[in-house]
């Protein structure tokens, strides 16, 4: 490989804080952080290039993009997912937690209800709740060691609960569920007939194992166009989510004019100086860095699937299809909650991303982000067996 992704990168005392706060996260100060969805591996040569040759112009003032930024986005989506974008459909926003919020202001009112796929990315729940609407839950069903969409709860749950708006989540977090084309369609034509809005989630839609393929909802559901907004952004495929950079397109007119007025009520007035120039060398020169970066991470479920067969086959994986978090079932062990989560953090020095934060049915289950050198993982695992070991 061209690339060293083995390489440690020691991120202790840079404000980092996946390595330098779980004392204020109330957690031992020498847990082993494989959590919030950032990597432990450095950014493309050619995004830190792009960075170092801005400052050292050692002006940051108020900036914003031109054509040549949104041609980066568009050939990226393009190229790699066949997703074809138009200008005028873009609004940069920070990140796409900000743009979440905003999606739900813009597209429904007080008391309204928003529907969810459980366990899902934990900010879509407060997304909703400190948004004052109501959330409706359409749980993922886990059956034969996968996850799939019931269909029949989702489409009576938009009418039961008169649905105004679903936010999908695609690739889909935690699970690492890929949907196909005919789910997606699915779940467009059910809200299509039912006048529901969509905000889809695609900040992982760079990260998928061979054999599986991101579609788009835009492409698997064009008709829902003009009542979708697309939430994509640089931060997880390069590893830039601190410079806060998110291009969100939205080609229904009045929606994105209803989004836009949402953003300006929060007084956000710009994007990051550093965050735009990231996002277009990542875009212009970042492919050859990613596809060795998704043989690394393969290679690191590999390793993963392969240690837990044989070292705590108590401990079952949840087959990923995508992002760059493992899935993992823990409820062989026979422990609560309370006690899964003191065998992680204080018999193994863990800090993962217990299940239940994902929602209900996320109980008995962790996160792990495999997006680190092999050496992390296998202390993770090492550390972890021992914990087991001692029940």
């Amino acid at each position: 490989m061209k690339y060293d992704f083995d390489k440690i990168t020691d991120r202790r005392d840079t404000d980092s804080i996946k390595w330098d706060f779980a004392v204020e996260f109330g957690l031992p100060a020498d847990v082993l952080p494989l959590w919030v969805a950032d990597m432990d591996i450095p950014t493309a040569p050619a995004v830190t290039a792009a960075l170092i040759e801005r400052c050292r112009h050692g002006i940051f003032g108020y900036s914003d993009s031109k054509g040549e930024y949104f041609e980066a986005v568009r050939s990226w989506f393009s190229s790699r997912h066949g997703l074809e974008l138009k200008s005028d459909w873009l609004v940069k926003t920070s990140s796409v937690v900000f743009a979440l919020y905003n999606a739900v202001r813009a597209a429904t009112e007080k008391g309204d209800a928003v529907l969810i796929q459980p366990p899902v990315y934990y900010p879509f729940y407060k997304a909703v709740e400190e948004n004052g609407r109501r959330l409706v839950s359409n749980e993922l069903i886990f059956e034969d060691g996968q996850y799939r969409i019931d269909f029949d709860d989702f489409e009576n749950k938009i009418v039961s609960e008169n649905v105004k708006l679903f936010i999908l989540c695609s690739p889909h977090n935690p699970t690492g569920r890929v949907w196909t084309r005919e789910e997606l369609k699915r779940l467009g034509d059910i809200c299509a007939a039912h006048s529901v809005t969509v905000v889809s989630d695609e900040i992982h839609c760079d990260f998928t194992l061979e054999g599986y393929t991101h579609v788009s909802f835009l492409n698997a559901c064009p008709d829902m166009a003009e009542h979708t907004i697309l939430c994509t952004a640089p931060s997880k495929t390069f590893n830039v989510a601190g410079l806060q950079c998110s291009n969100i397109f939205i080609p229904g007119d009045e929606l994105r004019e209803s989004f836009k007025r949402e953003v300006s009520l929060t007084g956000f007035s710009g994007i990051n100086a550093l965050g735009l120039v990231a996002c277009r060398a990542a875009y212009e020169g970042g492919a050859g860095w990613l596809d060795e970066l998704l043989i690394y991470l393969e290679d690191n479920l590999g390793f993963l699937r392969s240690y837990l067969a044989s070292e705590l086959p108590e401990i079952k994986l949840v087959e990923p299809q995508g992002t760059y978090f493992a899935w993992l079932d823990c409820r062989a062990l026979g422990l609560s909650d309370k006690e899964l989560n003191d065998l992680i953090v204080n018999k193994a020095k863990l800090w993962l991303d217990a299940g239940n934060i994902f929602g209900k049915s996320g109980e008995g289950f962790q996160r792990v982000v495999l997006a680190c050198p092999r050496k992390t993982l296998a202390e993770a695992l090492d550390r972890l067996k021992r914990a087991v070991r001692s029940l």
